[in-house]
């Protein structure tokens, strides 16, 4: 596939995607990660286009993150805006957050660069690899403190001892764990964070949404469960969060809470939802 540089390129299907991915493994390329409800996207979205023209050497596309969940799925994105900057199938940076400076100062260092095979990681260690894209496996903060030479942007990385003792769930486990979950509340979203502390654009945005109307609703943190956090994708066939759970059922995304709110009469409404 034949890639216009210069201008940012608007992903609308995971096909045309891993098409652009696939056409060049030695360009880097920009990941522009938004969403039209949050408004600092707009902002960054304006640097975003500035970018693209001042390196046409290099690929950026837009990712509406919400129309496209099968691509912020496979690289974790649990914020907009978001940032990756790949070369090929190889990580180079991932930045969240509206940080111009940052971002700016990310593309100039690996823009200009060498090709290298490494894959930058936490921590400064470095691997190679010839996979597809996927998630990058580690979330890098926003620095404060990032000028024109300090680099890309980079920040803590949890890590987990491969040597703790947890116990392992089966499969038919971790299904009834996450049935009787659902059951637990009339509403129940399946959430990133709490809703007094979200952690991702999308469970911020249903939490409001919910509150506007006066809505009831139970919650759960799926990233304090990993088990859950992968037995409700697999169980609801449904590859993002959060998850509006009504009556132990799902009913969709944020996506359809927002098709499914009626602001007239301040409940939720619709086929297949129950009024509340």
């Amino acid at each position: 596939m034949t890639v216009t540089t210069g201008a940012p390129i608007e992903i609308t299907s995971p096909e045309q995607f891993t098409s652009i991915m696939e056409s060049d493994l030695n360009r880097v390329t920009l990941l522009n990660f938004w969403a039209s409800w949050a408004e600092p996207c707009k902002q960054m979205n304006e640097i975003v286009v500035e970018i693209a023209a001042k390196n046409p050497q290099i690929a950026v596309l837009n990712v509406e993150a919400e129309a496209q969940p099968d691509v912020s799925e496979s690289f974790d994105i649990d914020s907009v805006p978001s940032f990756v900057l790949l070369r090929g199938h190889t990580l180079l940076s991932r930045i969240s957050g509206a940080n111009a400076s940052a971002l700016r100062a990310a593309v100039a260092s690996y823009a200009s660069a060498p090709h290298s095979s490494a894959r930058i990681v936490a921590g400064g260690a470095a691997s190679s690899t010839t996979a597809a894209p996927r998630a990058a496996p580690s979330t890098y903060a926003p620095s404060t403190a990032v000028g024109p030479s300090s680099g890309p942007a980079t920040g803590s990385v949890g890590q987990h001892s491969l040597d703790e003792d947890v116990p392992v769930e089966t499969e038919e486990e971790i299904e009834e764990r996450c049935k009787a979950l659902m059951k637990r509340s009339k509403l129940l979203v399946l959430m990133k964070g709490s809703p007094d502390r979200p952690r991702c654009g999308f469970s911020q945005k249903t939490v409001n949404l919910l509150r506007e109307q006066a809505v009831e609703f139970d919650h759960y943190d799926i990233l304090e469960d990993e088990g859950v956090r992968q037995g409700m994708k697999k169980l609801n066939d449904w590859p993002t969060f959060p998850q509006i759970i009504v009556n132990g059922e799902l009913i969709g995304g944020l996506d359809i809470l927002k098709a499914s709110l009626s602001h007239s009469i301040g409940v939720l409404h619709a086929p297949l939802l129950i009024q509340l």
